[in-house]
Protein backbone atom coordinates (compact mmCIF):
# COMPACT_ATOMS: atom_id res chain seq x y z
CA UNK A 1 0.00 0.00 0.00
CA UNK A 2 1.49 3.27 -1.11
CA UNK A 3 1.94 5.79 1.66
CA UNK A 4 1.32 3.24 4.38
CA UNK A 5 1.48 4.28 8.01
CA UNK A 6 2.73 0.82 9.03
CA UNK A 7 4.50 -1.86 6.98
CA UNK A 8 5.14 -5.34 8.36
CA UNK A 9 6.87 -8.06 6.37
CA UNK A 10 7.65 -11.60 7.52
CA UNK A 11 7.14 -10.93 11.23
CA UNK A 12 8.22 -13.90 13.38
CA UNK A 13 7.83 -14.25 17.15
CA UNK A 14 9.36 -17.25 18.92
CA UNK A 15 9.45 -18.29 22.56
CA UNK A 16 12.27 -20.68 23.43
CA UNK A 17 11.76 -23.02 26.38
CA UNK A 18 14.08 -25.71 27.80
CA UNK A 19 12.20 -28.37 25.84
CA UNK A 20 10.99 -26.70 22.64
CA UNK A 21 10.50 -23.51 20.63
CA UNK A 22 6.98 -22.12 20.33
CA UNK A 23 6.32 -20.30 17.04
CA UNK A 24 3.68 -17.79 18.17
CA UNK A 25 3.73 -15.62 15.01
CA UNK A 26 4.98 -17.10 11.76
CA UNK A 27 5.64 -14.93 8.73
CA UNK A 28 2.89 -12.32 9.19
CA UNK A 29 2.91 -9.55 6.56
CA UNK A 30 0.51 -6.64 6.14
CA UNK A 31 0.37 -2.89 5.60
CA UNK A 32 -1.84 -0.34 7.30
CA UNK A 33 -2.97 3.04 6.09
CA UNK A 34 -5.04 5.49 8.07
CA UNK A 35 -7.86 2.98 8.30
CA UNK A 36 -9.46 0.36 10.56
CA UNK A 37 -7.85 -3.07 10.25
CA UNK A 38 -9.46 -5.96 12.10
CA UNK A 39 -7.53 -9.04 13.21
CA UNK A 40 -9.63 -12.08 14.15
CA UNK A 41 -8.98 -15.68 15.11
CA UNK A 42 -9.23 -18.06 18.03
CA UNK A 43 -7.41 -17.55 21.32
CA UNK A 44 -3.76 -18.50 20.77
CA UNK A 45 -3.75 -17.62 17.07
CA UNK A 46 -1.15 -14.88 17.57
CA UNK A 47 -3.31 -11.74 17.44
CA UNK A 48 -2.19 -10.14 20.71
CA UNK A 49 1.45 -11.20 20.31
CA UNK A 50 1.49 -9.50 16.90
CA UNK A 51 0.33 -6.24 18.47
CA UNK A 52 2.87 -6.46 21.30
CA UNK A 53 5.66 -7.23 18.82
CA UNK A 54 4.91 -4.03 16.89
CA UNK A 55 5.62 -2.06 20.09
CA UNK A 56 8.61 -4.26 20.90
CA UNK A 57 6.99 -5.36 24.14
CA UNK A 58 7.91 -9.03 23.68
CA UNK A 59 10.64 -9.71 26.23
CA UNK A 60 13.03 -12.69 26.60
CA UNK A 61 12.69 -15.60 26.17
CA UNK A 62 10.62 -14.19 23.30
CA UNK A 63 12.47 -13.33 20.09
CA UNK A 64 11.11 -10.98 17.40
CA UNK A 65 12.46 -10.87 13.86
CA UNK A 66 11.09 -9.38 10.66
CA UNK A 67 12.25 -8.54 7.17
CA UNK A 68 10.61 -5.14 7.62
CA UNK A 69 8.73 -3.34 10.39
CA UNK A 70 8.39 0.34 9.58
CA UNK A 71 6.14 2.95 11.14
CA UNK A 72 5.73 6.26 9.32
CA UNK A 73 9.13 5.80 7.68
CA UNK A 74 10.94 4.74 10.87
CA UNK A 75 12.52 1.30 11.20
CA UNK A 76 11.11 -0.04 14.49
CA UNK A 77 13.59 -2.91 14.57
CA UNK A 78 16.66 -0.68 14.57
CA UNK A 79 15.42 1.94 17.06
CA UNK A 80 17.14 1.99 20.44
CA UNK A 81 14.99 1.50 23.55
CA UNK A 82 14.96 5.25 24.20
CA UNK A 83 13.67 5.82 20.69
CA UNK A 84 10.93 3.24 21.18
CA UNK A 85 9.85 4.87 24.44
CA UNK A 86 9.30 8.11 22.52
CA UNK A 87 6.95 6.26 20.17
CA UNK A 88 5.11 4.06 22.67
CA UNK A 89 2.11 5.81 24.15
CA UNK A 90 2.69 8.97 22.16
CA UNK A 91 2.54 7.93 18.51
CA UNK A 92 1.50 4.28 18.97
CA UNK A 93 -0.80 3.30 21.82
CA UNK A 94 -2.12 -0.12 22.78
CA UNK A 95 -5.27 -0.85 24.76
CA UNK A 96 -4.62 -4.13 26.57
CA UNK A 97 -7.40 -6.67 26.99
CA UNK A 98 -7.47 -6.82 30.79
CA UNK A 99 -7.21 -3.50 32.68
CA UNK A 100 -6.38 -5.33 35.95
CA UNK A 101 -2.92 -6.04 34.58
CA UNK A 102 -2.41 -2.67 32.87
CA UNK A 103 -3.38 -0.09 35.47
CA UNK A 104 -0.96 0.61 38.31
CA UNK A 105 -2.70 -0.66 41.49
CA UNK A 106 -1.02 1.90 43.80
CA UNK A 107 -1.66 5.04 41.71
CA UNK A 108 -4.91 6.97 41.55
CA UNK A 109 -6.62 6.99 38.15
CA UNK A 110 -6.21 10.74 37.71
CA UNK A 111 -2.44 10.54 38.12
CA UNK A 112 -2.21 7.68 35.62
CA UNK A 113 -4.30 9.55 33.04
CA UNK A 114 -2.29 12.77 33.26
CA UNK A 115 1.06 10.96 33.34
CA UNK A 116 0.74 9.87 29.71
CA UNK A 117 0.05 13.44 28.61
CA UNK A 118 2.93 14.83 30.71
CA UNK A 119 5.40 12.38 29.17
CA UNK A 120 4.28 12.81 25.57
CA UNK A 121 2.93 16.35 25.38
CA UNK A 122 3.09 18.36 28.53
CA UNK A 123 0.93 21.25 29.66
CA UNK A 124 -0.20 22.78 32.92
CA UNK A 125 -1.65 20.61 35.66
CA UNK A 126 -5.03 22.31 35.27
CA UNK A 127 -5.10 21.80 31.51
CA UNK A 128 -4.11 18.13 31.79
CA UNK A 129 -6.75 17.48 34.41
CA UNK A 130 -9.40 19.18 32.29
CA UNK A 131 -8.51 17.02 29.27
CA UNK A 132 -8.54 13.85 31.39
CA UNK A 133 -12.01 14.65 32.77
CA UNK A 134 -13.32 15.39 29.27
CA UNK A 135 -12.01 12.06 27.94
CA UNK A 136 -13.57 10.14 30.84
CA UNK A 137 -16.88 11.78 30.00
CA UNK A 138 -16.37 10.85 26.34
CA UNK A 139 -16.14 7.16 27.22
CA UNK A 140 -19.40 7.44 29.20
CA UNK A 141 -18.07 7.49 32.76
CA UNK A 142 -20.83 9.19 34.76
CA UNK A 143 -18.83 10.61 37.67
CA UNK A 144 -15.36 11.41 36.29
CA UNK A 145 -14.33 13.41 39.35
CA UNK A 146 -14.85 10.37 41.60
CA UNK A 147 -13.05 8.08 39.15
CA UNK A 148 -10.07 10.46 38.99
CA UNK A 149 -9.69 10.05 42.77
CA UNK A 150 -10.19 6.27 42.74
CA UNK A 151 -7.67 3.42 42.69
CA UNK A 152 -8.01 0.67 40.04
CA UNK A 153 -9.39 -1.90 42.49
CA UNK A 154 -12.32 0.42 43.19
CA UNK A 155 -13.51 0.20 39.59
CA UNK A 156 -15.58 -2.48 37.88
CA UNK A 157 -14.07 -4.38 34.96
CA UNK A 158 -16.02 -2.39 32.40
CA UNK A 159 -15.11 0.94 33.99
CA UNK A 160 -11.45 -0.07 34.13
CA UNK A 161 -11.62 -0.90 30.42
CA UNK A 162 -13.04 2.54 29.65
CA UNK A 163 -10.29 4.19 31.72
CA UNK A 164 -7.67 2.29 29.71
CA UNK A 165 -9.25 3.41 26.44
CA UNK A 166 -9.32 7.02 27.65
CA UNK A 167 -5.68 6.81 28.76
CA UNK A 168 -4.49 5.51 25.38
CA UNK A 169 -6.49 8.11 23.42
CA UNK A 170 -5.42 11.15 25.45
CA UNK A 171 -1.99 11.57 23.74
CA UNK A 172 -3.84 11.46 20.36
CA UNK A 173 -1.72 8.67 18.81
CA UNK A 174 -1.23 8.14 15.08
CA UNK A 175 -1.78 4.40 15.53
CA UNK A 176 -3.94 2.64 18.12
CA UNK A 177 -3.71 -1.11 18.68
CA UNK A 178 -6.91 -2.12 20.45
CA UNK A 179 -6.91 -5.64 21.91
CA UNK A 180 -10.54 -6.61 22.61
CA UNK A 181 -11.24 -3.01 23.72
CA UNK A 182 -15.00 -3.46 24.10
CA UNK A 183 -15.18 -7.01 25.50
CA UNK A 184 -16.08 -5.90 29.04
CA UNK A 185 -18.53 -3.15 28.02
CA UNK A 186 -22.29 -3.21 27.69
CA UNK A 187 -23.78 -2.58 24.26
CA UNK A 188 -24.55 1.13 24.68
CA UNK A 189 -21.06 1.98 25.98
CA UNK A 190 -19.52 -0.27 23.32
CA UNK A 191 -21.23 1.74 20.59
CA UNK A 192 -20.05 5.02 22.13
CA UNK A 193 -16.43 3.82 22.29
CA UNK A 194 -16.60 2.63 18.68
CA UNK A 195 -18.00 6.03 17.69
CA UNK A 196 -15.01 7.73 19.35
CA UNK A 197 -12.53 5.43 17.61
CA UNK A 198 -14.27 5.90 14.26
CA UNK A 199 -14.20 9.67 14.70
CA UNK A 200 -10.45 9.66 15.37
CA UNK A 201 -9.76 7.55 12.28
CA UNK A 202 -11.86 9.85 10.10
CA UNK A 203 -10.96 13.26 11.56
CA UNK A 204 -7.32 12.80 12.58
CA UNK A 205 -6.33 10.12 10.09
CA UNK A 206 -5.44 7.71 12.88
CA UNK A 207 -4.64 4.11 11.98
CA UNK A 208 -6.43 1.43 14.01
CA UNK A 209 -5.64 -2.25 14.52
CA UNK A 210 -8.73 -3.78 16.09
CA UNK A 211 -8.15 -7.22 17.63
CA UNK A 212 -11.34 -9.10 18.38
CA UNK A 213 -13.16 -12.43 18.60
CA UNK A 214 -16.41 -10.76 17.53
CA UNK A 215 -16.64 -11.33 13.77
CA UNK A 216 -19.95 -9.49 13.46
CA UNK A 217 -18.51 -6.42 15.17
CA UNK A 218 -15.38 -6.46 13.01
CA UNK A 219 -17.43 -6.92 9.82
CA UNK A 220 -19.49 -3.79 10.55
CA UNK A 221 -16.79 -1.56 12.08
CA UNK A 222 -13.53 -2.27 10.22
CA UNK A 223 -12.38 -1.64 6.64
CA UNK A 224 -10.26 -4.79 6.17
CA UNK A 225 -9.86 -8.03 8.11
CA UNK A 226 -6.90 -10.35 8.64
CA UNK A 227 -7.83 -13.86 9.76
CA UNK A 228 -5.11 -15.58 11.81
CA UNK A 229 -4.66 -19.27 12.50
CA UNK A 230 -1.71 -20.85 14.35
CA UNK A 231 0.40 -17.70 14.00
CA UNK A 232 -0.24 -17.16 10.29
CA UNK A 233 -2.55 -14.93 8.27
CA UNK A 234 -4.70 -17.39 6.34
CA UNK A 235 -6.98 -14.83 4.70
CA UNK A 236 -7.29 -11.09 4.08
CA UNK A 237 -10.63 -9.70 2.98
CA UNK A 238 -12.69 -6.50 2.94
CA UNK A 239 -14.67 -6.34 6.16
CA UNK A 240 -17.99 -5.83 4.40
CA UNK A 241 -17.35 -9.04 2.44
CA UNK A 242 -16.39 -11.16 5.47
CA UNK A 243 -19.46 -13.36 5.02
CA UNK A 244 -18.10 -14.27 1.55
CA UNK A 245 -14.73 -15.50 2.93
CA UNK A 246 -13.25 -18.44 0.99
CA UNK A 247 -10.84 -20.03 3.46
CA UNK A 248 -12.42 -23.02 5.25
CA UNK A 249 -11.13 -21.77 8.63
CA UNK A 250 -12.85 -18.40 8.20
CA UNK A 251 -15.98 -20.15 7.00
CA UNK A 252 -15.84 -22.37 10.08
CA UNK A 253 -15.56 -19.37 12.42
CA UNK A 254 -18.56 -17.73 10.76
CA UNK A 255 -20.59 -20.94 10.93
CA UNK A 256 -19.96 -21.14 14.70
CA UNK A 257 -21.54 -17.74 15.31
CA UNK A 258 -24.88 -17.91 17.15
CA UNK A 259 -27.84 -16.90 15.01
CA UNK A 260 -31.04 -15.56 16.53
CA UNK A 261 -33.99 -17.76 15.59
CA UNK A 262 -31.83 -20.44 13.98
CA UNK A 263 -32.83 -24.04 14.65
CA UNK A 264 -29.83 -26.30 15.24
CA UNK A 265 -29.85 -29.87 16.42
CA UNK A 266 -26.24 -29.63 17.62
CA UNK A 267 -23.51 -27.02 18.01
CA UNK A 268 -21.21 -26.75 14.97
CA UNK A 269 -17.63 -27.97 15.35
CA UNK A 270 -14.71 -26.04 13.91
CA UNK A 271 -12.69 -28.55 11.93
CA UNK A 272 -8.99 -27.92 11.41
CA UNK A 273 -6.56 -29.01 8.75
CA UNK A 274 -2.82 -29.38 9.44
CA UNK A 275 -2.13 -27.81 6.03
CA UNK A 276 -3.51 -24.46 7.26
CA UNK A 277 -0.34 -24.07 9.33
CA UNK A 278 1.78 -23.87 6.20
CA UNK A 279 2.42 -20.72 4.16
CA UNK A 280 0.09 -20.36 1.21
CA UNK A 281 -2.35 -23.01 2.48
Amino acid sequence: MSGSLLEVEELQVRFRTPTRTVEAVRGVSFSLGRERLGIVGESGSGKTVTGRALLRLVRPPGQVTARRMRFDGQDLLSLCERGMRAIRGGRISMVMQDPKFSLNPVMRIGRQLTEAMRVHGGGSRTALRKRALAMLEAVRIRDPERVMRAYPHELSGGMGQRVMIAMMLLPEPDLLIADEPTSALDVTVQLEVLRILDGLVRSRGMGLIFVSHDLNLVATFCDRVLVMYAGRVVEEIEAKRLAEAKHPYTQGLIDCLPKIGAQRDSLPTLRRDARWREAGA
